[in-house]
């Protein structure tokens, strides 16, 4: 009896979330959201999940009022990373991007800028995940092919920093740590290349998380925000505004020179061969 009265509250209370979730509107402060993400995680982790947001009048809202996902996620392609699943969300509930090794490069950017910047979304969250292929790949240098040495030379520096860190791991305790650095790794590569991540960042409209998935438990372990954020926005603002062009001041004029002259130095000049030149249009029969 007991338990049933718990089940039934914890199905209460995952639609009553759900509900804020789908009528979350632009400006939904970050603290809700991530509250939203942690209990969609609990319910999901226990099998008490309430598949929220499945309907066809949900579908419709969603076109007639467009989309108000809660959080911008990225996770990896693994099949066993379900990421609207992992956190009992629905449609329009987050705006997910999804890459073998969930690694930031140009295409995987832009798509964070658009969730952020364009649909607002208060967090931005990467979540790696334990037995992940793409860097058990970069962790054993193994042989890939076609377009894959692409996407895993991208996850290498977290496993060497990973190793860096734990000279002495190895096996499944080095996979661990690299799966983590390569979390890291992709919320560096935001912060120092994606102004508008930055900005957003530094103006406290955004909170750029990281996560570790569990394939066996359903558990996200959260890892909060980099260690290194505030070195991160400095070091990064400070190479923007140093790349920014500087003023020019157009030449001046030489002296001495006629008006004409200077006309004429605006026409092109003659081809220094017949040759060269473009040939006339041809004459009208």
């Amino acid at each position: 009896m007991r338990h049933g009265f718990a089940s039934a509250l914890v199905m209460a209370l995952g639609l009553c979330t759900s509900a804020m979730a789908s009528s979350a509107a632009t400006g939904m402060p970050a603290d809700e959201a991530l509250i939203l993400l942690k209990d969609g995680n609990a319910r999901y982790m226990s099998g008490q999940s309430t598949h929220p947001n499945l309907t066809a009048e949900r579908r419709a809202e969603t076109v007639r009022g467009g989309q108000h996902p809660i959080a911008t996620i990225i996770g990896c392609s693994d099949s066993r990373e379900p990421l609207e699943l992992i956190f009992d969300q629905g449609v329009g509930d987050i705006f997910v991007i999804r890459v073998a090794g969930n690694v930031a490069g140009p295409d995987e950017l832009a798509s964070f800028e658009y969730g952020v910047g364009h649909l607002h979304t208060p967090v931005l969250l990467v979540l790696g995940h334990t037995s992940c292929g793409a860097v058990t790949a970069a962790v054993e240098n193994a042989k890939v092919h076609g377009n894959l040495p692409f996407l895993i030379n991208q996850i290498k520096p977290a496993v060497a920093r990973a190793k860096a860190w734990s000279p002495n791991a190895s096996g499944a305790d080095l996979l661990d740590k690299a799966i983590k650095a390569n979390v890291w790794l992709t919320m560096e590569n935001m912060l120092r290349k994606s102004a508008e991540i930055r900005e957003l960042v530094q103006q406290g409209k955004l909170l750029l998380i990281g996560g570790v998935y569990d394939l066996h438990s359903g558990q996200v372990k959260w890892l909060g925000t980099h260690p290194d954020q505030a070195s991160l926005l400095a070091a990064a603002t400070k190479a923007h505004v140093q790349m920014k062009p500087k003023h020019v001041q157009p030449p001046v004029p030489a002296t001495g020179k006629t008006e004409a002259a200077d006309q004429g130095s605006m026409i092109d000049p003659a081809p220094a061969h017949p040759e060269q030149a473009a040939p006339s249009a041809p004459a009208h029969q």
